[in-house]
């Protein structure tokens, strides 16, 4: 304070109001700070005239420098600020002319002010900024760590899913390593083949198989790496008793990182009986061919047999002296009771009928089939409704029925879709067995020749499957009937007398 003028250090605070935050904020301050002027000592006139030349001056100046960094405008306001007061408070004002000093002085303390001030704000911006970009990152990491433990837990819940098929499923599944070793055997190894763990554990795989079979999986499994393609096989694995099992493998590459095969995951299903009931329809095939060409030949015997016995007969009652009379005719006898034998075999055959529950004999059919139909991306659909199905049948000769269908069916579906068993009544005593394929389809003038001996669509089929079918069928009061479509698939529908409850 000298003679009634003090040292007004406020207008640094303005000066850094309009540089951070705008002509309204330095207006604001630049009020308080005129206000706290006036309170403290008189001379109002010079103060209130400066302060406001220099709000004005201040406001009219933020917009052209307002994209300047703070630095600038900070230099711009306070040359703009010493040339007002150098030009209103020395000259116009006339207070301390002649006292240099002390305005140098003063200027001097608003300058430092707004240094400071100035290194104060910037030191405070950058910890904020940096506080807010470790705020940032911190919420960053949190997410991430969220997002790693939900990963995490979807992981181990996938892996728990696997895990538990793969130790509970009856399939045989094993890993094998681009050096052609196994890395993993399924828990199924144990159960279905009877070795364990330390038993199967750096062992090659080769040891197993039947030494008729190991030339061919050999070559799967290098045309796979070749290839890169997913491939099917069949092969027989040794159980630890000592006995061989047949099973049916879908063997699948898998990349690594580069595009190369890593590993080739294995999964075997055994097959034994399925393969028993192959062989049963060909045996059964074969015998229907046999007795089929039997009654052909007893026939085509007994037609000229028969004349020959007439003839003799006559001759015996024309020459009954002849001795050789009797003995002719006691072995044309002989002859015509083997021609009966023989025709007898192209005959439907007892069976010992028994109450059979429909339903049951279904599924258990498609069980039979399913190993088959897995591997060749096949599924069976059974539908029916909550009702008893009983019958009276030969249980093997029906399941030989649904066997031929549904192989018949798989063999036409190349792509693999969806097999449709509906089971259903038709009437209180009647029930209708339907089986739907989405196969090639049979073209609808072919559809009547169907059940003929010899007659067959497939290149390589004898035509005895569905003769068979329909001989079992009619054994048991039944009918079969077909539809198709070709491209669109074949229903085959078959009804059967249902007991009475």
């Amino acid at each position: 304070m000298e003679q009634g003028y003090s040292y007004d250090l406020r207008y640094a605070a303005i000066i850094l109001a309009f540089v951070y935050l705008g002509p309204l904020a330095g207006l604001i301050t630049g009020s308080f700070a005129l206000f706290a002027r006036l309170l403290e000592s008189g001379h109002w006139s010079p103060a209130i005239i400066g302060w406001a030349i220099t709000i004005i001056l201040f406001s009219a100046l933020h917009p052209y420098i307002k994209r300047l960094t703070p630095i600038k405008k900070s230099v711009a306001f306070f040359v703009t600020y010493l040339f007002i007061y150098i030009i209103t408070v020395p000259f116009i004002f006339n207070v301390f002319r002649d006292n240099p000093f002390f305005h140098f002085q003063y200027i001097v303390f608003v300058m430092f002010g707004v240094i400071i001030g100035g290194l104060l704000i910037e030191s405070y911006e950058k910890l904020y900024r940096l506080n807010t970009k470790f705020s940032d990152l911190y919420k960053m990491t949190a997410s991430y760590q969220k997002e790693l433990k939900q990963t995490l837990l979807t992981l181990e819940e996938s892996e728990a899913k696997y895990r538990l098929i793969a130790e509970n499923t009856s399939d045989l599944i094993m890993v094998m390593t681009k050096e052609h070793s196994i890395s993993y055997f399924s828990p199924s190894h144990n159960l279905v083949l009877g070795y364990n763990d330390s038993e199967l554990e750096n062992v090659e795989i080769c040891q197993f198989i039947h030494p008729e079979d190991i030339h061919n999986f050999e070559n799967t499994i290098n045309n796979m790496f070749k290839n890169r393609k997913s491939q099917s096989m069949e092969f027989r694995y040794k159980h630890k008793a000592g006995h061989w099992i047949d099973f049916e493998s879908r063997c699948m590459p898998v990349m690594g990182e580069h595009g190369c095969i890593e590993h080739i995951v294995i999964i075997s299903r055994d097959i034994s009986e399925r393969k028993k009931a192959e062989e049963f329809l060909l045996q059964s095939e074969k015998l229907s061919i046999v007795g089929e060409l039997a009654a052909g030949v007893a026939h085509e015997i007994r037609n000229p047999l028969t004349t020959i016995k007439g003839f003799v007969q006559l001759y015996k009652k024309e020459n009954s002296s002849i001795e050789f009379n009797d003995l002719l005719l006691s072995e044309l006898e002989r002859i015509e009771t083997i021609t009966s034998e023989m025709l007898s075999l192209g005959k439907p055959q007892a069976i010992q009928l028994k109450r059979t529950d429909l339903r049951e004999l279904l599924e258990n059919t498609l069980d039979l089939l399913q190993p088959q139909a897995y591997m060749n991306d096949i599924q069976f659909k059974l539908e029916f409704e909550e009702s008893p199905y009983f019958i009276t049948s030969e249980k093997n000769q029906l399941k030989q029925v649904f066997l031929n269908i549904l192989k018949n069916a798989m063999e036409a579906m190349n792509e693999g879709g969806i097999i449709q068993i509906n089971l259903r009544k038709e009437s209180e005593h009647e029930c209708i067995i339907s089986f739907q394929d989405q196969g090639v389809g049979i073209p609808e003038e072919l559809l009547p020749r169907l059940g003929e001996p010899f007659y067959s669509l497939k290149e390589k089929g004898t035509g005895l499957g569905l003769m068979i079918c329909h001989k079992i069928i009619k054994q048991h009061q039944g009918d079969i009937h077909y539809k198709s479509e070709v491209n669109k698939g074949t229903l085959v529908e078959i009804k059967l007398p249902l007991l009475s409850n």
